[in-house]
């Protein structure tokens, strides 16, 4: 298999890099920064310097070119205003789509979050809010498109160990998941295409990841 994925120096992209390539699949991460081309080939994969928030539909096409999938696991990170909330986590979310499309490339898998339904509360931060809003408009946008997609919304994340096993599902309920752990759920997700269609959140639990994928309901989301 031949994955591309966006926001690729990530923490959970450069795990899912290293899990990937171990098994001999290609990755192909793409970075903003030529500073993390070499992290990147670390892990085991390639990496393609490219701007989400500046590049063309045409550009991104152009680096997806023979892949099987692509997993959109960017993010505009700690320390960004609403504006970047915007750009990255809802724009680029669709670029990678168009581009996607342009390349003949029908297996998306986007990494969201839990929690979209506190958009509108005023008790949340401003800054949260608008990463929030962000992601809930990238599902709205992708679950619009007629494109093979998977999205997984992970509870807190934490650097922790992997444990190998998880909750997944609909609704998983309030709790935190190591990167690790979401970076497997990201390939077993990938190896079953009987998930397209489906949003999942994810936490910690007791259910080894690939019975747990297994799990999950063939029930189109809408």
């Amino acid at each position: 298999m031949r994955t591309v994925i966006a926001g690729g120096h990530g923490k959970i992209a450069l795990l899912l890099t290293e899990l990937a390539a171990r098994r001999g699949d290609a990755v192909t991460g793409l970075v903003r920064n030529p500073d993390h081309v070499e992290d990147v080939r670390a892990a085991g994969g390639e990496a393609v310097v490219l701007d989400l928030e500046s590049a063309t539909a045409e550009q991104v096409a152009a680096a997806l070119a023979g892949a099987d999938a692509v997993v959109f696991a960017a993010g505009a990170g700690p320390g960004s205003g609403t504006d970047r909330k915007d750009t990255v986590d809802r724009g680029a979310s669709a670029l990678l789509a168009d581009a996607a499309r342009i390349a003949g490339v029908q297996r998306y898998v986007q990494v969201s979050a839990m929690g979209l339904e506190r958009t509108d509360d005023e008790d949340v931060d401003e800054v949260f809010r608008a990463y929030l809003r962000a992601k809930l408009l990238a599902e709205q946008d992708l679950r619009s498109r007629d494109l093979d997609w998977t999205i997984v919304r992970p509870g807190r994340l934490t650097d922790d160990p992997p444990t190998g096993t998880v909750t997944l599902a609909e609704s998983a309920g309030h709790g935190e998941v190591s990167r690790a752990d979401v970076a497997a759920v990201l390939l077993a997700v990938l190896d079953d295409p009987t998930t397209a269609g489906i949003t999942a959140e994810l936490v910690g639990g007791s259910t080894p990841v690939a019975e747990a994928v297994q799990a999950l309901p063939r029930t189109r989301s809408v």
